[in-house]
C-alpha cells in the first residue's frame, strides 16, 4: 500500500503542478487580454477627445463667421437698389433727357454717394470695370461679342457690378466679354 500511496502522492503533485502552471498561464493570458483592451480603450479615448476638439473648433469658427457676415443679406438686398439708381442715372445722362434732368441727376448722385459711403463703412467693395479681363471667380459672362482692338476675354460692358463683403464675394459681376 505504501507504494500505491507514494504513486498517488506523485500523481497529485504532478496534477497540482500542472494546475499551478496552467493557472499561471491563464492569469498571464488574462493580463495580456486586459492590457490589450486597456490600450484599445485608451486609443478610443484619445480619438474621441481629438474628434470633440475638432468639432468644438469647427463650431467656434462657424459662430465667428456668423457674426462676421451677419449683415450680408441686408447688403445683398441693397445692391439691387444701387443698381437701379445706377441705371436711372445712365438713362438720365442720355442726350434725349439732358434738359430736364439736372436736378434729378443731382438727387440721384446724393443718394448714390450715401449708399457708397455706407458700403465703404461696412467693408463692401464693388469691382469690375470695362477693360478688365474676365475672371471666373469674380465675373459671370452673360454674353460674348466681337469687337476690334480688344483683347481676348476683355470685359466690353458691365450689366451689374460685382461686390465683395470683407473677404467674401457676395455677388459676381455680370458682364459682356470679347471672344475670338
Amino acid at each position: 500500500m505504501s507504494v500505491k500511496t507514494e504513486k498517488e502522492k506523485k500523481t497529485k503533485k504532478t496534477k497540482h503542478k500542472k494546475n499551478k502552471v496552467s493557472r499561471e498561464q491563464q492569469l498571464e493570458k488574462n493580463i495580456e487580454e486586459l492590457t490589450l483592451q486597456l490600450s484599445e480603450m485608451e486609443d478610443k479615448h484619445v480619438r474621441l477627445k481629438a474628434e470633440f476638439d475638432n468639432f468644438r473648433k469647427r463650431k467656434e469658427k462657424e459662430i465667428i463667421n456668423l457674426f462676421r457676415y451677419e449683415g450680408e443679406d441686408v447688403i445683398k438686398n441693397m445692391l439691387s437698389i444701387a443698381d437701379d439708381l445706377d441705371r436711372m442715372k445712365d438713362a438720365v445722362d442720355h442726350p434725349e433727357h439732358k434738359d430736364s434732368s439736372d436736378s434729378i441727376k443731382k438727387g440721384m448722385d446724393l443718394i448714390l454717394q450715401k449708399i457708397h459711403k455706407l458700403f465703404e463703412e461696412r467693408g463692401i467693395e464693388s469691382f469690375c470695370e470695362v477693360g478688365d479681363i474676365l475672371d471666373s471667380e469674380l465675373h459671370d459672362a452673360l454674353m460674348v461679342r466681337e469687337e476690334e482692338g480688344k483683347k481676348e476675354n476683355e470685359i466690353l460692358e458691365v450689366f451689374e457690378k460685382g461686390y465683395k463683403y470683407k473677404d467674401r464675394i457676395i455677388r459676381h459681376a455680370k458682364v459682356v466679354v470679347k471672344k475670338a
